[in-house]
């Protein structure tokens, strides 16, 4: 290709990215431009990187370096301004937009909290399971509580009367035989010369807190 070809060709691709920055008027790196204007304008990317510094250095676009990415914006000052009708026009426009998106960010909360609902439930294979598994129970429930009904050895209300008033005998007595141990083995020990441990040990006493019995709960 001749130099004046290849500086036509140059040039064609600043007109097309200088209107494509202006007509968007938003950033965009060599990549992106490239890659949203090759296939309309068949643009190489060598050509892209060229004709944006071009257009940088001669002001007619603005540039951005970011580490090592490059961005590149329309220059706000040379764009028309837009007329109060037009301001207004676009108030409404972002007023309706944001309407929209409250809109759209409440309906993805409902439908986010329904997901999580739906992902906390059961499944319906796990639900037929779990049924299946509350019958076999309510069926051993029925089964013990017919051999209970028809068992021949309940116990009568005096039955179990009898058995309450002899408990609360034994529990009297328990107490009170414990006490008058305890009573006269404390007298024993006043005069004794060594400790109680070593008195239970020689006399071959056992307390009841050697054994883990302990005083039964009334009925």
């Amino acid at each position: 290709m001749s130099k004046g070809r290849e500086a036509a060709a140059g040039g064609g691709a600043a007109a097309v990215l200088l209107r494509y920055l202006q007509e968007q008027n938003r950033p965009y790196s060599a990549q992106d431009a490239f890659g949203n204007l090759q296939r309309e304008h068949g643009l190489g990317k060598a050509a892209v990187v060229k004709a944006l510094e071009q257009l940088a250095q001669q002001g007619r676009v603005r540039e951005k370096v970011y580490g090592k990415q490059k961005i590149y914006f329309a220059d706000q000052e040379q764009l028309p301004a837009a007329s109060d009708v037009e301001l207004r026009q676009l108030d409404g426009e972002i007023a309706a937009r944001s309407g929209q998106l409250q809109a759209l960010q409440q309906s993805c909360r409902h439908m986010e909290a329904e997901l999580k609902d739906l992902n906390s439930s059961m499944t319906t294979p796990e639900i037929a399971k779990e049924i299946e598994a509350l019958r076999k129970d309510c069926a051993t429930y029925t089964e013990k509580l017919e051999r209970i009904k028809s068992a021949t050895n309940h116990v009568t209300p005096e039955e179990k009367e009898k058995v309450c008033r002899e408990q609360q005998l034994y529990r009297r007595e328990w107490r009170r035989r414990k006490r008058m141990a305890t009573e006269l083995l404390d007298a024993i020990l006043e005069g004794y010369p060594k400790s109680k441990k070593q008195f239970f040990e020689e006399v071959g006493i056992e307390t009841d807190e050697d054994h883990g019995a302990v005083l039964p709960a009334t009925l």
